[in-house]
């Protein structure tokens, strides 16, 4: 019986036999609801003997070669470099689920040119989990094709859902992170290319990425987490109980100054736009792109859906205003605007401590749950602009 199965199962058993008190309902609505966001998070959902678990909680690396903490995600885990740090001798070290073991072993050098892949198996030895650990100076891709997909299997082999990522021509790569496996979760049946997030052919050149906003079945009508919204972003998740909407990590670390966010989509809103799941006659489905540029400290280390718009740490936001519905590629162009009284410390930047957010939904107020079934955005041929000058 697989993971998502029994978690579905279990749920739906909870559910209609009304064994869940109040406060056994609202943490769970509070998990479901992150993972039916786009903001989705759980990898592993286990039953609750512990030693069923087989996760990551945490990472180190020895040595001075480290400019901030490991991300900590779901099946993937960035170590943000140093400048002059050796990627090619890292050797990761990492707190697992209780009786959990991990090969290769934690404290293993390894060679982080490219990503590299540890299996951790839970102590009872029925679950295993795969995590993708990757070492980055800071540097990312800063045109995205959506031409590069990571499947998602399960046990047996077969694809399950599809996940993005984008390597330029110097080797700098990015995993884009999406709501596939929290839609897995919910238990609804769907093909590979038929989840919140996957590729489409027909591109402005080659294939794209397509974002469709879905019912979440009758578990989520249950919970009153109607819809998911389809959504592809920059950064992590790590599941966070009860407030889960703040285990979504937005951004990744950048050393430049971002100028504009332009490309091409393509938007047809959904039929019929509900609130609580009951149709709203006056109101019509939209999506939404932005970007968000923000400084980092000890205490202040990403933005989560609580504060991706409202943080004083924000430098500049990019955020489109005009988006409509159109069947032929559009082109965006939008442009970062400083926030008043903010500037960069080029020291700062140098030294990574500023992230970057990009961020594409199918329905802008899918956080809310409020949307309508089948929005689907199309996204393109994607260009980040940037300066190293704080004057321009």
């Amino acid at each position: 019986m697989s993971a998502k199965f029994r978690f579905h199962k279990v749920v739906k058993t909870l559910i209609s036999k009304q064994l869940l008190t109040k406060q056994k309902s609202m943490r769970l609505k509070n998990l479901i609801a992150y993972l039916f966001l786009g903001f989705v998070a759980v990898s592993c959902i286990q039953d609750e003997a512990p030693n069923a678990e087989a996760d990551i909680e945490s990472c180190t690396v020895p040595g001075d070669v480290l400019n901030r903490d490991p991300i900590v995600g779901n099946e993937q885990i960035v170590l943000p470099l140093k400048k002059g740090a050796d990627i090619t001798k890292l050797a990761p070290e990492f707190t697992l689920t209780e009786g959990a073991t991990i090969e290769p072993a934690s404290g293993t050098v390894r060679d982080f040119t490219n990503p590299q892949k540890y299996t951790v198996t839970s102590q009872d030895k029925n679950w295993k989990k795969v995590y993708e650990v990757s070492a980055i100076f800071s540097g990312i891709p800063t045109s995205y094709h959506f031409e590069e997909t990571i499947p998602y299997k399960n046990k047996n082999g077969e694809t399950i859902y599809y996940n993005f990522r984008e390597t330029d021509a110097i080797g700098n790569y990015l995993n884009w992170t999406n709501a596939n496996e929290g839609f897995d979760y919910t238990g609804v049946k769907a093909e590979p290319n038929d989840y919140p997030t996957s590729p489409a052919p027909n591109g402005v050149k080659g294939n794209c990425v397509k974002l469709t906003t879905k019912s979440t079945g009758d578990l989520g009508a249950k919970l009153k987490m109607y819809i998911a919204a389809g959504n592809l972003f920059t950064g992590s998740f790590k599941i966070v109980i009860p407030e889960v909407v703040k285990a979504t990590k937005f951004g990744v670390p950048f050393t430049h100054i971002p100028t504009s966010l332009k490309g091409y989509y393509k938007y047809k809103a959904g039929t019929e736009f509900t609130v609580d799941g009951k149709p709203v006659s006056d109101r019509k489905d939209i999506c939404d792109i932005y970007g968000v540029f923000y400084e980092t400290d000890d205490y202040v280390k990403t933005l989560d859906g609580t504060n991706i718009f409202t943080s004083p740490k924000i430098i500049s936001i990019a955020r489109i205003n005009n988006a409509k519905e159109t069947d032929q590629w559009t082109e965006f162009n939008i442009p970062f605007i400083t926030q008043p009284g903010k500037t960069v410390d080029l020291q700062k930047l140098d030294d990574g401590k500023y992230n970057l957010a990009i961020v594409f939904s199918s329905s802008i107020k899918g956080d809310l749950f409020e949307g309508a079934v089948g929005s689907t955005l199309y996204i393109d041929e994607v260009e980040l602009s940037y300066t190293d000058n704080v004057n321009e």
